[in-house]
């Protein structure tokens, strides 16, 4: 597995998850907040090389039995059942995931299990303001 190869089951996941409705954002873990922080501090010192890190929000690890598990941190609209939301983001998660390993002819099996953690639920207008 390359690191570009993770890098896309990362932002695949990240947009399948995106798409469903009553998710606001994904949650970076605390690694890829430090991560995001230290870029923008080498991007002020003048280098500009430094970008967020691909698929902030979601985790993913291969077995060594071939299977993904991955896991997907969400901030929700408290306006949607949180139970409805992740079945949703678990669902279409796994169906993109598949469908990706499927289009780039990966070795069976393929399966990807997908955790779905909600961090928070929040008022989307007050999303600019947290």
């Amino acid at each position: 597995m390359t690191t570009a190869e993770r890098e896309a089951i990362h932002r695949t996941a990240a947009r399948a998850a995106l798409g469903v409705p009553g998710v606001v954002a994904l949650q970076p873990a605390l690694a890829e907040r430090l991560a995001l922080a230290a870029s923008r501090v080498f991007e002020l010192m003048g280098s500009g090389a430094a970008r967020a890190p691909v698929g902030a929000g979601v985790r993913c690890e291969i077995a060594p039995d071939g299977i993904w598990h991955l896991e997907v941190r969400c901030i929700l609209d408290e306006d949607h059942r949180v139970i409805d939301v992740a079945r949703r983001v678990r669902s279409d998660v796994s169906s993109a995931v598949n469908s990706y390993l499927v289009q780039h002819g990966a070795a069976p099996p393929l399966t990807a299990r997908v955790l779905v953690s909600v961090t928070r639920t929040i008022r989307p207008a007050a999303w600019g303001t947290n």
